[in-house]
């Protein structure tokens, strides 16, 4: 899950500034890409929700969790790296400390609404398959040790896994941060402990005995591209998102051209998928989300390729009314992404009370407007505080 402090302090750039240039400023496509994958989480999260066809996992080999973590490692490398540079390793690593017990708190906390919020629901309703669906029963069952487990981060609810595995992240970042001059070198380890982790089947381990939904050694990857992309911004050694050219957006277009057409033809065409044989049905029907099959990793670098290089960063709609609510949703992504968790099972409850189309289309507009609700309180919250002599920046405090 990106951060807010990583997010405000970062921007998404494919080139650094010219030597002597003036800063160019906040590149808002990020605020609204990260926005729009917040909403399309909370789409995803609603079973029964005909809208999640508009959503990216229906089009292509990646969703929205590939896009967080990406641009939290870009953010990461301006919101600790540059720190790191110009105060030293031990200020940067109490940031990073800091930031961890941030998200460690609003884990926790979401994970007792959540608790509430599923239980009471499956009382009142009489529906105690909520509890089993939801990976909840432990806490029916032995509910102090699966309290202690959940402190331990071995206690993740279904929906409750994308800030257990920020979490990590992050504290992988701190000795990364030591080896940050040296980007080669850090892919290197990077790509090797991915390979090690899809090739040996290592990942850490929940109270079940099961993997994590999303293995970190495996999604440290995409993490550590997203930083290398941010180093590389800032004028740091080391590989960086490559240049503009006819043959790179070519390829790009091509894997994701790839991606949409196998997705759409496992929806209308399934027979096509079975009719496969060989290297290549290993290949696509093994798509795997926990360890960040290739094909994932592939499709969301192509689309960060083709967003950075061909959606201009001065595009006037970035600044319109339109976008706008998609824009403070990604400039304050933890509470919306907090609140989108319980409003995805709100909808949930609506859409099995009452299914027809003018149902669907008042929860999701309803659902939308509580997530802008929150991040325009969030946003207006910020505008009081900058204006407020003596009181910290919200990006000094989270």
């Amino acid at each position: 899950m990106p951060d807010n402090q990583a997010a405000r302090q970062g921007t998404i750039e494919t080139t650094p500034p010219a030597p002597g240039a003036a800063p160019r400023g906040r590149d808002l496509r990020a605020d609204v890409c990260r926005g729009l994958a917040l909403w399309m989480i909370m789409i995803n999260h609603m079973p029964g929700n005909g809208l999640t066809v508009l959503t990216l996992r229906h089009f292509a080999l990646a969703d929205a969790a590939e896009a967080f973590v990406l641009l939290a490692g870009y953010a990461a490398a301006f919101a600790f790296a540059g720190p790191a540079d110009r105060k030293g390793m031990p200020f940067a690593a109490a940031a990073v400390l800091r930031r961890i017990g941030v998200l460690y708190v609003a884990h926790i906390f979401l994970l007792v609404l959540f608790t509430a919020q599923v239980g009471a629901s499956a009382r009142a309703l009489d529906r105690a398959f909520y509890i089993d669906e939801l990976a909840l029963d432990p806490l029916g069952e032995d509910p102090y040790s699966t309290l202690t487990q959940a402190l331990m981060l071995r206690f993740q609810p279904h929906f409750l896994d994308i800030l257990p595995l920020y979490i990590v992240l992050l504290a992988l970042l701190i000795p990364a941060l030591a080896i940050r001059r040296y980007g080669w070198a850090l892919l290197g380890v990077s790509v090797a402990v991915w390979l090690f982790a899809r090739w040996a089947d290592v990942n850490f381990l929940l109270l079940s005995g099961e993997g994590w939904q999303f293995n970190p050694l495996a999604w440290q990857l995409l993490f550590f591209c997203g930083f290398l992309i941010g180093q590389a911004v800032r004028g740091q050694p080391g590989p960086g998102l490559p240049p503009r050219k006819a043959w790179l957006t070519g390829l790009a277009v091509l894997v994701v051209a790839a991606g949409v057409a196998w997705q759409l033809s496992w929806q209308f065409r399934p027979d096509w998928g079975e009719e496969l044989s060989g290297l290549l049905a290993a290949l696509l029907v093994q798509v795997d989300k926990t360890s960040l099959h290739p094909a994932r990793l592939a499709t969301i670098l192509a689309l960060a390729y083709l967003v950075g290089h061909y959606l201009p960063r001065d595009w006037p709609p970035l600044r319109g009314p339109l976008l706008r609510p998609f824009l403070q949703m990604g400039q304050h992504s933890l509470p919306v992404f907090c609140g989108g968790i319980l409003v995805s099972f709100l909808g949930r409850l609506a859409l099995e009370a009452e299914d027809g189309p003018l149902s669907l289309a008042a929860v999701n507009i309803l659902a939308f407007l509580l997530l802008a609700g929150i991040a325009a309180v969030a946003a207006w919250y910020d505008r009081q505080e900058r204006g407020t002599p003596g009181l910290p920046r919200a990006a000094e405090v989270r």
